[in-house]
């Protein structure tokens, strides 16, 4: 709260562990806001988790991704207006969004969020309270949801010491005992028979199947139709509890062929924090900007490059490549409205059309007409 008054410009967040610490925190925030006359007056909404005081002025978090509102699963914004049916939020990208509550509830208070849902954020600052349901993993997203910094809080009745919190936060979960593990989750209600080790051993028989047809490779063999159809039974598998996991492994798999054979063996640490560091695009505009970015820059760069040399074929193709990333943008409202902001780093110097929009901008900046998907000849 000092911190807030002090700079209340700064985005910020408080992250933790469980939805009733996220809860207590919410109410805690807002009463203090409250008593400072920072918030309006109060409506009970209702929400997919229960009835919620909303008032102007709160911090909102969007729980579901909704392509019609350019939201995502974590979104964060300010609330300008608040009734029982209908909400209108300032996001944090500048945008302003309106919705009717029955069309989409899955919004809550925004100061306090899980760790887990808070996966795709991107504050000024944060907050941590670490308890002890969290590991190496937990840690790791927690700690760099923040620009300029980020505070680690924790409470003596859960850590005695600073070593306890750094054997806590350090450990691998994929490595623990199943009794450690049924111990912590016994302490929080968890049915630790089905809380970790369905998913991970999909994540393992997964690997097994690549692993093996890997090993098959580079050994100069066949990869046979049974070696196929063991690895199409092991995505359907992993495919239930996260649809995108196998494409994000077998991405990674492929960089690093060893990853594979180590999460085939059950050391799934890094298998999991490589399908993290893929989902986090997906979740976070800004990072998406940054690759898109990076990706044009490099492909103009080559372009040319090209047509320095007089390699015209390779000049177009490449032009070719940029208006299908520029065309890409037209199914990701999220990520043209952040590349608008940043469209000098894109070359675009000048006052675009702003009913034309950033992804036909490029479009037409290499020459391509995103209406036909054609080259013009440039």
């Amino acid at each position: 709260d000092r911190q807030r008054r002090a700079n209340p410009d700064v985005s910020r967040i408080i992250l933790t562990h469980t939805n009733a610490e996220v809860r207590d925190l919410n109410e805690l925030t807002r009463d203090r806001l409250r008593r400072a006359g920072e918030l309006g007056i109060d409506v009970a909404v209702q929400t997919e988790r229960g009835e919620r005081a909303f008032a102007p002025g709160d911090r909102v978090m969007f729980l579901r991704n909704e392509r019609g509102l350019g939201v995502k699963n974590g979104s964060l914004g300010t609330a300008e207006a608040v009734g029982r049916e209908r909400m209108a939020v300032r996001l944090d990208d500048g945008r302003q969004v309106a919705f009717d509550l029955k069309d989409y509830a899955q919004v809550d208070h925004g100061y306090a969020a899980t760790i887990h849902k808070a996966q795709g954020v991107t504050v000024d600052r944060a907050h941590v309270l670490a308890t002890p349901g969290m590991d190496r993993h937990g840690a790791y997203v927690a700690l760099s949801r923040h620009r300029d910094g980020v505070e680690l809080h924790y409470g003596r009745d859960d850590f005695e010491t600073r070593e306890q919190l750094t054997r806590a936060l350090s450990r691998d979960r994929s490595k623990d005992m199943a009794s450690d593990y049924g111990d912590f989750a016994a302490r929080r209600g968890i049915d630790a028979s089905r809380a970790v080790q369905p998913r991970d051993g999909a994540i393992m028989r997964h690997a097994q199947a690549v692993s093996v047809i890997f090993k098959a490779q580079e050994e100069g063999l066949p990869v046979t139709e049974d070696h196929n159809q063991v690895l199409r039974r092991a995505r359907q598998a992993l495919n239930a509890f996260d649809p995108q996991a196998t494409g994000d492994l077998e991405k990674a798999y492929k960089a690093d062929p060893s990853l594979a054979h180590e999460a085939a063996a059950g050391r799934i640490g890094r298998a999991a924090r490589a399908v993290q560091m893929e989902a986090e695009p997906r979740a976070d505009p800004a990072i998406r900007a940054t690759r898109f970015i990076q990706r044009w820059r490099e492909l103009e760069g080559l372009g040319t490059d090209a047509y320095r040399q007089g390699d015209i074929a390779v000049h177009r193709q490449i032009r070719e490549t940029m208006g299908v990333m520029a065309k890409s943008l037209e199914r990701d409202p999220q990520l043209e409205s952040v590349l608008a902001n940043r469209k000098r780093e894109l070359g675009i110097d000048f006052d675009m059309d702003q009913s034309r929009g950033i992804g036909r901008t490029l479009a037409w900046s290499v020459g391509i007409d995103v209406g036909r998907g054609r080259g013009l000849g440039i």
